[in-house]
């Protein structure tokens, strides 16, 4: 059986949240799943001597995984990002700064930080009439900002992408886990993230007809809503985990 079908017919209740999964991998000398989830890390079972699971908070990790092994000087570490969705479509937030932050991490030259600003609402547009009195929507630029906007993104796309889903730092995400349930039937998918990293940034750097960036299966977008709050012009990233049930 693939991966798809092992989780389809072992989660049989879904998870409600992060602690569910804690537990089960603090259970696995008797959790099925726990289990299973450890011999895709790589790990043979009869050579574990102490698992141990904690959640983390403020990192692109959700869940770090201690693994003591038999007759190993040393305790492995493996750090699980944690999507929960109740449908198969439902897109998620992977990331969402101010434009700043993002420039501050990105080097962005002046010109690409002006277009996003105006893009996510922190500058007023630049032209008459737009579509939202707001923002500029991406495909209301010009063809000239619309090149240096793409070809910035083309150029810096694996950093983008690996910065986003991965995250830096000592709590960068290794798996990616996405928990799904839709009305009686659950199931979960665990894939390495750099799978994740290849799957959902590979692809090309467009602009959409309703005027948002593609990084190939990401989508960058004002954020918006937060019932007008200023956060609303923040810059958030965005995919859809259960597309990773059909990923190969």
């Amino acid at each position: 059986m693939d991966l798809v079908e092992i989780g389809s017919q072992t989660a049989k209740n879904g998870f409600k949240n992060e602690d569910d999964i804690v537990e089960k991998f603090n259970n696995w000398n008797s959790d099925k799943e726990a289990r299973t989830w450890l011999v895709l890390m790589g790990y043979i079972l009869s050579e574990i001597e102490h698992v141990e699971a904690v959640k983390i908070f403020g990192f692109k990790a959700d869940v770090q995984v201690q693994v003591t092994v038999k007759l190993k000087n040393a305790v492995d570490i493996e750090n699980l990002q944690i999507k929960l969705v109740s449908n198969s479509r439902g897109f998620n937030q992977v990331d969402k700064r101010w434009v700043d932050k993002y420039a501050e991490m990105w080097n962005m030259p002046a010109i690409v930080i002006s277009i996003l600003k105006r893009y996510t609402g922190e500058e007023e547009p630049a032209i008459k009439h737009p579509k939202d009195k707001r923002r500029m929507l991406a495909n209301e630029f010009d063809e000239h900002e619309q090149q240096i906007i793409t070809e910035w993104l083309r150029k810096n796309q694996s950093l983008i992408v690996s910065d986003i889903l991965r995250g830096q730092g000592k709590f960068t995400a290794e798996w990616m886990m996405v928990a799904q349930k839709i009305d009686a039937n659950a199931r979960w998918v665990l894939k390495p993230i750099n799978f994740c990293l290849n799957y959902f940034g590979n692809g090309e750097v467009i602009i959409t007809r309703r005027g948002s960036f593609k990084i190939g299966r990401i989508t960058m977008q004002r954020k918006g809503s937060d019932g007008g709050r200023d956060t609303a012009n923040m810059l958030q990233f965005k995919i859809n985990p259960a597309e990773l049930f059909d990923a190969e």
